[in-house]
């Protein structure tokens, strides 16, 4: 077994298409079809399944990923430590529900390690992908939110997969509106004074259970919903439709205009939000100034 051909499985896993993955490795297909072989006679399963048109992951060879994923990410931490080259290419990933201070915070690690070649990804998702991310480690971090509701279940979830939660602030939910918005001179907001606007969500796919959600407000019912998968157009959408979300009350000017403003929601609950990665993980100078910056953007 070599790191190559972890790469290998690594590659074709995230294009499902061994022609692609070669391509993207710039070696021959040939090459990356004997090698995974090669190691699937080794290690002694399948793998990937064969379909007509790729291949896919067998149970088997997922959990495969998620190791492979961790000694190739350490292999590229030793290099990173150890060995320095011109020619050394950073690599980052992060997954995170739909927050701005995780976006300033990416920023800010740009900045810092600016260079001539990087590859640093920033994946905003569906609350599964960030914990599916993290487990096999397509991302070093994830960042994500637990309250009192849904605290129980995304633990459980977290620990089956050898994930830990560390908690960066705790804060009281705020709406997020438009400064034009017939509610904007409020002080604070109940949830009666919401109950003619439309109320937009982050659509959780087939995972859409309250658990997955990214606001709290879900076990209440509300008149008007709408769920979307991004953040640009849930904003348009507060804008166009006087339209609210409920979240932290971080938001970012900067990034997101004076367009949208936060008031406190009067209601008893808290959001924890923080990190998760694998309990095992030693996160690399780019997780490490992520996580500083993550943490001074909060304060």
């Amino acid at each position: 077994m070599t790191l190559q051909q972890l790469r290998y499985v690594i590659a074709v896993s995230e294009t499902g298409n061994i022609t692609e993955a070669a391509r993207i490795l710039f070696v021959s297909q040939p090459s990356v079809t004997n090698s995974i072989r090669d190691l699937e006679k080794e290690i002694g399963f399948n793998i990937f399944r064969r379909k007509s048109k790729g291949v896919i992951l067998t149970e088997a060879g997922n959990r495969f990923l998620a190791y492979a994923r961790r000694v190739v990410e350490e292999a590229e931490i030793l290099e990173d430590t150890f060995i320095t080259s011109v020619d050394q290419k950073p690599r980052f990933a992060v997954s995170c529900q739909h927050y701005s201070f995780a976006v300033n915070a990416f920023v800010e690690l740009i900045h810092t390690f600016d260079a001539k070649r990087y590859d640093f990804t920033l994946r905003e998702e569906q609350t599964h992908e960030i914990i599916e991310d993290v487990t096999n480690m397509r991302s070093e971090l994830g960042v994500i939110f637990l309250s009192n509701a849904n605290e129980s279940a995304i633990c459980k979830i977290l620990k089956a997969n050898d994930l830990v939660f560390e908690e960066l602030f705790t804060a009281d939910p705020h709406v997020f509106l438009h400064s034009d918005h017939p509610l904007a001179e409020k002080e604070s907001i109940t949830l009666d004074d919401l109950k003619p606007y439309p109320y937009l969500t982050y659509e959780q796919g087939v995972y859409n259970s309250f658990y997955y959600q990214e606001e709290f407000l879900d076990s209440i019912d509300q008149d008007k919903n709408i769920r979307v998968r991004d953040r640009a157009t849930l904003f348009n959408l507060i804008i166009g439709l006087e339209g609210y979300t409920v979240s932290s009350g971080v938001i970012s000017h900067e990034l997101n205009g004076d367009n949208i403003i936060a008031k406190p929601l009067e209601m008893q609950e808290k959001m924890r939000i923080g990190t998760i990665m694998r309990k095992d993980t030693v996160l690399s100078q780019y997780g490490k100034t992520y996580m500083e910056a993550l943490k001074k953007g909060v304060k």
